[in-house]
């Protein structure tokens, strides 16, 4: 393709045309593809990279201004803020990760009547989580799986397997502070952190 082709088809993108969004997608989609897998390392978060990158660009077309390095340097732009926010992603979910940890260890370690309660209080709330949810923290806490290791073994694709986490940990967060917050309205002793 040459610059004009490559115009024509910025513009047709900008302006929502279905033949050229396709045409945008199967033109730099390697590229995008490439630059997520070589920054993430990872086959799966790449292509769930790729397909953010393609949605956003989407979104945000009407923002889309022709400049130096045309549609491709736009694209790579978005590919980068993409690439980033799934780096501290994962830096978060393995903090979460720790912190569980943690918390099992110090809970096997420091046995007594505070830990067996948090433990059933614990199941309780994780048994009431939807059963796909259930099924990846028991396979990230008590298998030790990593996100993308769930995905291969559900057959989820990992953006699925990230969502689940992320809500079930913040319903889990939440159900265990209200429980927290009624142990405390009632007299019974806050448990050790």
């Amino acid at each position: 393709m040459n610059d004009q082709d490559d115009a024509r088809l910025a513009a047709g993108f900008a302006a929502g045309d279905e033949e050229c969004v396709a045409a945008v997608y199967r033109r730099w989609r390697p590229l995008v593809h490439a630059l997520a897998r070589r920054s993430l390392g990872d086959e799966r978060e790449a292509e769930d990279v790729t397909q953010q990158v393609f949605l956003a660009a989407w979104r945000g077309r009407g923002g889309y201004r022709p400049g130096p390095g045309g549609l491709g340097a736009w694209l790579t732009g978005i590919t980068r803020h993409k690439v980033a926010d799934a780096l501290e992603a994962r830096t978060r979910r393995a903090r979460v990760v720790q912190a569980a940890a943690r918390v099992c260890v110090q809970a096997r370690s420091e046995p007594g009547p505070e830990r067996a309660v948090e433990r059933v209080v614990l199941l309780g709330e994780l048994a009431r989580l939807p059963s796909a949810q259930q099924r990846v923290l028991r396979l990230a806490f008590y298998a030790d799986l990593t996100q993308s290791q769930i995905a291969d073994r559900t057959g989820l694709p990992l953006g699925t397997v990230k969502s689940h986490m992320r809500r079930a940990l913040q319903v889990l967060r939440q159900s265990l502070e209200h429980s927290l917050e009624h142990s405390l309205e009632r007299g019974v002793p806050e448990p050790i952190r």
